[in-house]
């Protein structure tokens, strides 16, 4: 892509109303532009990286059985007073056509996934399933702030599952868990598991991701000694205590921000909905349901509150928009275009800044952007048949042949795509 066929322009300063860095820099670097509180535009750059973490997500999902689908996020009002939450669920968005009938835009998609998927299972043979889809979701928050890590429209990947007994569900909840456990390590996050409170899902113990930042709106206990960890508002215990699992080490406090969760559903949907199936001794059963949620753009606010310095974003490989940043300041225009038309061809993806101002303004919007690789083409290097290259994360610059440059940028690029 060339940077000049853009339509965004990079910031120099920070939008007012923005107090969190995942929305600064977010959109000074032309990723996102915010609608209003809690809504925001994906630009291109933005909705490149959005669509990689989706694919990372996906790859995970049907790694472990999960079937793709979408549902609608327009909901009538009927099958939300079946379950009850109509009026239990307060972050509910009710509309009202001009017939006069109730709608609502999906929270959540219980209501709908339950009698979609149902209708196909007639036995215990039938099970187990899990189906999910990769969307928007709308929830009427009172205070949206916090960016992407907090929004009344954000883009979701919900999953969920059918079992015929708990202990399957058990099963597939470890599965589930070490899923995305493996999501969090490509996309170059550590998360936690930790146990919180069902809220309005369930009335069991849910476990919810999180990652550690001090953007988040949740506090945490978690043992330096071993993966226990608890959100503070159900803990027992508090900070310096020693760890209830491995009696070794101390809990310590912090600020995190929910990236995914799990809930046991029990046979709640299924009771509400009276859709069974036929059990191993011919009587009707329930299904025992999950819920598993994560969150998808929130997670590139994350991304972004982790991996940043005081002159931008550092995108990790893995999620970066692009593969490299090609950066031209010489004088031959058609050299650099062939160095860019050579790595496209190579199947390395580039943005190209081929635009008519100063190197230092190159130079400035390619570390507040964050691609992963600059690559800089100068009348210099070009004596040499040479080009720098540097990494986002790093302050040392390598001399590579023009040359050998595809080849080099071809392994980082196949890591990126392979990384699982």
């Amino acid at each position: 892509m060339l940077q000049s066929q853009l339509f965004t322009k990079t910031l120099r300063q920070a939008p007012s109303g923005e107090e969190t860095v995942n929305a600064q820099l977010l959109t000074r670097a032309g990723f996102v532009k915010k609608l209003m509180a809690g809504v925001y535009s994906y630009l291109p750059l933005g909705l490149r990286v959005l669509k990689n973490i989706e694919q990372i997500v996906r790859e995970e999902m049907d790694r472990i059985g999960g079937q793709e689908i979408l549902m609608p996020a327009l909901h009538p009002a009927e099958i939300w007073k079946k379950t009850g939450a109509w009026e239990k669920v307060d972050v509910l968005f009710k509309l009202k056509s001009r017939t006069g009938k109730d709608y609502a835009l999906g929270q959540s998609e219980e209501e709908v996934v339950t009698p979609l998927v149902m209708q196909y299972i007639e036995t215990h043979k039938d099970l187990p399933k899990a189906v999910y889809q990769i969307g928007w979701k709308y929830r009427d928050e009172l205070r949206s702030k916090s960016g992407l890590l907090r929004g009344r429209e954000f883009y979701m990947k919900d999953m969920y599952s059918f079992h015929e007994n708990q202990a399957d569900f058990d099963n597939f909840y470890d599965v589930v868990k070490q899923a995305y456990l493996k999501i969090f390590k490509r996309i170059g996050l550590v998360a936690k598991a930790t146990e919180a409170s069902g809220g309005g899902f369930s009335e069991k113990i849910s476990y919810e991701f999180m990652v550690l930042t001090d953007a988040g709106e949740d506090n945490i206990l978690y043992c330096d000694a071993c993966e226990f960890c608890v959100n503070v508002d159900i803990a027992k215990q508090k900070a310096n205590d020693n760890c209830p699992k491995c009696r070794n080490g101390k809990l310590n406090a912090a600020t995190a921000s929910e990236v995914g969760n799990v809930f046991d559903l029990a046979q709640k949907y299924g009771k509400d909905f009276e859709l069974g199936f036929k059990g191993r001794g011919d009587e009707k059963q329930y299904p025992v349901m999950g819920c598993y949620g994560l969150g998808v753009s929130r997670l590139m606010g994350v991304i972004v509150e982790k991996f940043h310095d005081e002159r931008g974003i550092i995108w990790p490989q893995a999620v970066s928009p692009f593969d490299v940043h090609l950066v031209s300041i010489t004088k031959d225009s058609k050299k650099a275009e062939n160095i860019y038309n050579a790595l496209q061809g190579a199947g390395v993806s580039v943005l190209f800044d081929q635009r008519d101002t100063t190197p230092g303004v190159k130079f400035a919007d390619a570390d507040l952007i964050g691609i992963v690789h600059r690559v800089v083409v100068s009348d210099k290097t070009l004596e040499k048949e040479s080009v720098e290259l540097k990494k986002r994360n790093s302050d040392k610059i390598e001399i590579i042949e023009i040359k050998e440059l595809p080849e080099r940028l071809t392994r980082h690029a196949d890591f990126r795509r392979n990384l699982q």
